[in-house]
């Protein structure tokens, strides 16, 4: 059973927590609009994590493996809605003071389901290292469990290394071409994911 959570666990890690357009999108998040007002759009990126995890389980990841062109779809919105928060995130106010304006929950929610490699990852999880239990509910809750658990925590920690970078630059303009900087980082990595055929981000 250690063995089996070991491999999870890196599988996770690994899968989740490489650089791609999620983690740094909640790294530029946290520069550009705080730590506090950026954790609605993780939760958001949780939840769809979550929904995508219970569809993976029943079978819906089988069904976009079978219908390219819906793959090539969500492909393309989800490429689009990336751009989106890329710009958001490069002309967002130098200081936040509306929660409103702020990239949340709803964002964080639709960059993951839009996401046709997260549910084929997230397949690749529940099916390759799925923990030994006694019934396959009880494995695939506990692995979910397990998935979500330490996804939040890489999720956090890319969340607060934008915050510690944003925070640690004492002149406005800085702030700003960090920003930007941020930005561009979340469009190369999306260009990458593209050049490969279908997003690599599975968040």
């Amino acid at each position: 059973m250690f063995e089996a959570l070991s491999l999870l666990a890196i599988a996770t890690v690994l899968l989740l927590g490489s650089p791609g357009p999620a983690p740094l999108t909640l790294a530029a998040l946290g520069a550009a609009q705080g730590f506090r007002r950026s954790l609605p759009f993780l939760g958001g990126l949780i939840a769809g994590l979550l929904l995508i995890m219970l569809a993976a389980a029943s079978g819906l990841a089988s069904l976009l493996q079978s219908f390219p062109v819906l793959v090539s779809t969500l492909k393309w919105l989800a490429a689009a809605y990336i751009l989106y928060l890329a710009f958001r995130i490069a002309t967002a106010p130098l200081v936040m003071v509306d929660s409103d304006n702020a990239v949340g929950f709803r964002n964080g929610l639709l960059f993951n389901l839009m996401n046709p490699k997260a549910y084929m990852a997230l397949l690749s999880l529940l099916s390759q290292f799925a923990l030994p239990l006694g019934s396959p509910l009880a494995s695939y809750a506990l692995t979910i469990a397990v998935c979500l658990l330490l996804a939040t925590l890489v999720d956090v920690l890319w969340l607060a290394l934008g915050k510690l970078a944003g925070s640690k630059l004492l002149s406005p303009k800085q702030i700003i071409w960090l920003k930007r900087l941020m930005a561009l980082g979340i469009l190369v990595a999306l260009l990458v994911s593209l050049a490969q055929g279908m997003p690599r981000f599975s968040q």
